[in-house]
């Protein structure tokens, strides 16, 4: 039972009932009662939730607000076991100040769900897609798919939470002009390796980790492959490479803690002719046109500024008729909502793919894409553009390996996809109040701490059934509990939402209020009763903080 749904089902229901008695005694004339909203208010002095039902109304009642409000408040069902007072504020809000006596209901709802406390059935079992990181399997990964990583994983934990039936994929883009110039880059390097005088390609690729691969290849085969056909020796070089890149990645997200229910190959679109089939529907729907030799998408019928060519004039496939064999491919397998995540240089392409997914007959809304901002790592105060490693970006490998996995991952996930992110390489590897990872697993060990020091003196966690949780009534102790009953409301807008910020924050806040709470309340007491109480509450936080750092994916540790 989500305790804050409850209290809020309580209040709308009563609200309603408040109206359409006002409405039988002859004191106010509606037709129907608006979608009107009962959430927290800004400030705490307001009470625990606040309506703007009244305000609502104004116009189809024909009374001033705080008339509607005074009415509202009259006819509130005097018998609501949640509500202690209403008052009425500014130009019509009605304000609700909640008893105590249902927050006693959500420690015993923690202990008895422990680990799945906070999961909601939101989504209903719907068929959920979350594709993220998706690199060029030709390089290694940088900030920008570090950043995709950490939101795209928590992204679809929070749907899972939220009651949807969530795949992650991996969309491997091992085909197209990328995988050419790969293919040359390797050769290149494969001659060179093996004392050819041949020049590098002005397009290929130059980081140091090609030299590796090639390293690897040529101590597996030698100069097998220097006198056979150019197309041969490419084939086998691309075939290990890719082998040998994938695997890299793999390993490097399962460290980041990611692990993909499916890797799609955009090669097995060409193989399987999915794409020719695309095409062939498009063409067949009326979406296709020729000119100069090349086809064209009609763009324009979707509200694009300009139509686009799916195939060119030499009869290849271009990217983009891939990607829309790729997404007609995701409907088909029965996802209900597809979402990318995708970096802020491609904000262009995101309303072509849903004129495209419009073309195939699929609603547009079901394709979801959540564009990410720019990452800036900072270190001593100063942009971090390189590695002093390989001279080139920093890899995600690099950043683990300086700051660790759960602190990167928690600032990654901090601030909303679309705002722009500046990574402190110091702070993330700070031992400080500052540093808010720490912060939160500060909390975390703290709480093992008290939970250890009480086993050593022969105190066990008591079964809750048998304590008296209204001994819990000092400020602190209220707003703790307060604090944990919101977790189910969290994770259900973070879900719907898309923002996994949400969530540490949120971890944040329960830390500051643990914080709080500890620094007042003494756990280990000499009144046995209160002590009791204490260890369940302490217990409680423990199991949220825990729920919460899972959602985006970072470790809850018992010592610091």
């Amino acid at each position: 039972m989500n305790m804050v749904a409850e209290v809020l089902g309580s209040i709308k229901e009563n609200l309603k009932t408040a109206l359409i008695s006002a409405k039988a005694e002859g004191k106010i004339d509606f037709v129907s009662i608006p979608e009107f909203v009962v959430e927290v208010p800004r400030e705490k002095q307001h009470g625990d939730f606040a309506t703007n039902a009244a305000m609502l109304l104004t116009k189809e009642a024909k009374l001033p607000p705080r008339e509607i409000a005074k009415l509202i408040v009259q006819f509130f069902p005097a018998d609501n076991q949640y509500v202690a007072s209403l008052d009425i504020a500014g130009p019509g809000f009605i304000n609700f100040k909640l008893n105590n006596s249902w927050l006693y209901q959500v420690v015993p709802e923690i202990i008895s769900k422990r680990e799945n406390y906070g999961t909601i059935n939101l989504g209903k079992g719907m068929k959920v897609q979350v594709e993220f990181v998706s690199a060029n399997p030709t390089g290694l990964l940088h900030m920008g798919n570090a950043r995709g990583a950490a939101l795209g994983d928590s992204i679809a934990n929070l749907l899972k939470a939220a009651g949807y039936d969530v795949e992650k994929e991996f969309y491997i883009n091992d085909a197209g002009n990328q995988i050419e110039n790969f293919a040359k880059s390797l050769e290149a390097r494969y001659l060179q390796l093996l004392g050819q005088d041949v020049p590098f390609p002005d397009e290929g690729y130059h980081g140091e980790d090609v030299i590796d691969t090639v390293k690897l290849f040529t101590d597996q085969f030698g100069d097998k492959y220097l006198n056979v056909d150019v197309e041969l020796r490419r084939e086998m070089l691309i075939k290990y490479a890719l082998d040998e890149k994938l695997n890299a990645i793999k390993n490097v997200l399962k460290n980041f803690g990611i692990e993909y229910d499916v890797w799609f190959s955009e090669q097995s679109l060409h193989d399987s002719g999915a794409i020719q089939e695309t095409i062939e529907t498009l063409d067949e729907r009326g979406y296709l046109y020729e000119q100069e030799g090349a086809l064209w998408f009609k763009g324009t019928e979707f509200g694009e500024e300009k139509d686009e060519v799916v195939v060119r004039s030499n009869g290849v496939p271009t990217y983009f008729a891939a990607d829309m064999a790729y997404h007609r491919n995701k409907f088909k397998r029965g996802f209900k909502w597809v979402i990318n995540l995708w970096g802020a240089d491609h904000h262009g392409h995101v309303s072509r793919m849903k004129g495209a997914v419009k073309a195939f007959g699929y609603d547009p809304d079901q394709l979801e894409v959540v564009i990410m901002q720019m990452v800036r790592l900072f270190q001593g105060g100063e942009v971090v553009r390189m590695s002093k490693r390989t001279g080139t970006y920093i890899t995600l490998s690099e950043l683990t390996e300086e700051v660790g996995k759960d602190a990167a991952r928690y600032f990654f996930v901090m601030r909303s996809a679309d705002s722009h992110l500046d990574f402190d390489m110091d702070l993330a590897k700070s031992q400080s109040q500052e540093n808010p990872v720490y912060y939160v697993q500060y909390a975390h060990a703290r709480i093992s701490s008290i939970l250890r020091q009480a086993a050593e003196a022969g105190l066990e966690v008591p079964s809750v059934e048998h304590v008296d949780l209204t001994l819990l009534n000092k400020p602190e102790e209220i707003e703790l509990i307060r604090k944990l009953a919101d977790l189910p409301e969290v994770i259900g807008g973070a879900a719907q939402a898309l923002e996994p910020s949400r969530m540490a924050r949120y971890a944040h806040e329960l830390a500051s209020q643990f914080h709080s709470f500890y620094t007042v309340c003494r756990v280990l007491g000499d009144e046995k009763s209160i002590t009791e109480a204490r260890l369940i509450l302490v217990s409680a936080t423990q199991t949220v903080l825990q729920n919460v750092l899972r959602l985006i994916g970072v470790n809850a540790p018992e010592r610091m």
